[in-house]
């Protein structure tokens, strides 16, 4: 007599190893770093996975920034292929942060490597080296520990400066206004690049810098395309990251306004 299979008996084990697969891609999920939940608070944000990349060169490796004590500082680990990719990083053996708050890379003497500091923009941080190489370090959606409930009312103020600014849309400018020429600046009256808005769709139309931009922060971020909604004019990057600004006193500013400043103001 012939045998007939027995599906039924494959049906377990199928189920058994597709909970194996939801198991191990959810061990794969990336958390925050170890040890992260006890750091100063001045060091949370920065703490894990960053992607380090050298400006003008297709050189890139991923950082960690730990919390366990390196030498002068706090460690840094990358894979070893990246002394290959970015010989810089053979002379970094510890990090810490700068007065700004922003990382540096030190070396075994506690001697500045690079060190980083705020582009103006949310989603990175430049560096230059001593012979003036830029670099570009980039957070990419990686977990960070969430910063600790205020202790206080002074911290409580701090946090509140750091949310986006409410806006009437109905007292903003019209959308109509805004393609032109503008001065770009850091201080009040003080130009470090000029910048063309292009008319084009309030979701995303051309932007481009115009002639030569001492700013390095702002050549960086390289601002290809702007959009204008609920009062709020954005600045996107060419790698897709975004700057939100809010009108006041005849100009635009950054909004929330932490970090470096940055200001635009409409050219005749």
């Amino acid at each position: 007599m012939q045998r007939k299979p027995h599906r039924a008996r494959g049906l377990p084990l199928l189920a058994a190893g597709l909970v194996a697969f939801a198991c191990a891609a959810h061990a794969q999920t990336p958390a925050p770093p170890r040890g992260a939940d006890k750091a100063p608070d001045s060091l949370r944000p920065l703490l894990g996975a960053w992607d380090l990349e050298r400006v003008g060169a297709s050189r890139k490796c991923t950082i960690t920034l730990g919390i366990e004590p390196a030498g002068n500082g706090r460690q840094v680990r990358f894979p070893a292929t990246c002394r290959r990719a970015l010989p810089l990083l053979d002379q970094v053996a510890a990090w810490t942060v700068t007065p700004e708050g922003a990382p540096r890379l030190d070396d075994s003497s506690g001697k500045t490597v690079l060190a980083f500091s705020r582009t103006g923009t949310e989603a990175g941080l430049q560096g230059k080296t001593a012979d003036g190489q830029q670099y570009w370090l980039d957070p990419k959606g990686y977990p960070r520990a969430a910063r600790r409930a205020p202790s206080n009312p002074a911290e409580s103020a701090a946090i509140a400066a750091q949310r986006p600014t409410a806006v009437d849309p109905a007292r903003a400018p019209a959308a109509d206004s805004l393609p032109g020429r503008y001065s770009v600046m850091r201080q009040q009256n003080r130009e470090a690049c000029k910048l063309v808005l292009t008319p084009g769709p309030l979701d995303r139309a051309p932007a481009a810098l115009e002639g030569p931009c001492q700013d390095t922060g702002l050549t960086i971020f390289d601002p290809t395309g702007w959009r204008y909604a609920a009062g709020r004019l954005t600045l996107v990057a060419r790698k897709g990251h975004s700057l939100d600004l809010v009108f006041e006193g005849g100009q635009w500013r950054k909004d929330p306004a932490v970090g470096a400043p940055l200001m635009m103001r409409k050219l005749p």
